[in-house]
C-alpha cells in the first residue's frame, strides 16, 4: 500500500519527507498546542492541556497571529525546536 502525505504549509515546491513514527507513549515528551486564532479554539486546547497535564505531560502553548495566513516561519521554527509533538486546533 502506498501512502501519500500532503504538507499543509505554504510551500510552492513540496519536499519529499518520510512520515515520522508515532511514539509509544507521550510521557516525558513536550507537547505543543497551536491555537490558529479561530473562535473557541482556545477552549478546545484548554481542555486538551488539562488532560495532558493530568497525565504528567509537559505542555507548551503557541498562537498564530491570524487564521487567514500561514504561521510565521519564526513560530514554526520555535515549535519545531521546542516540541516533540504538536496538536493544532483547525476549526471553529
Amino acid at each position: 500500500m502506498t501512502m501519500r502525505l500532503l504538507d499543509p504549509t505554504d510551500e510552492r515546491d513540496s519536499l519529499e519527507r518520510a512520515p515520522r513514527g508515532k511514539p509509544r507513549s507521550i510521557k516525558g515528551l513536550k507537547v505543543g498546542l497551536l491555537d490558529i486564532s479561530k473562535a473557541r479554539g482556545d477552549v478546545f486546547l484548554d481542555r486538551l492541556e488539562a488532560h495532558f497535564r493530568a497525565e504528567g505531560v509537559e505542555v507548551l502553548r503557541f498562537k498564530k497571529p491570524t487564521f487567514t495566513r500561514p504561521a510565521p516561519i519564526q513560530l514554526i521554527q520555535e515549535i519545531a525546536g521546542r516540541c516533540d509533538l504538536v496538536v493544532e486546533g483547525l476549526a471553529d
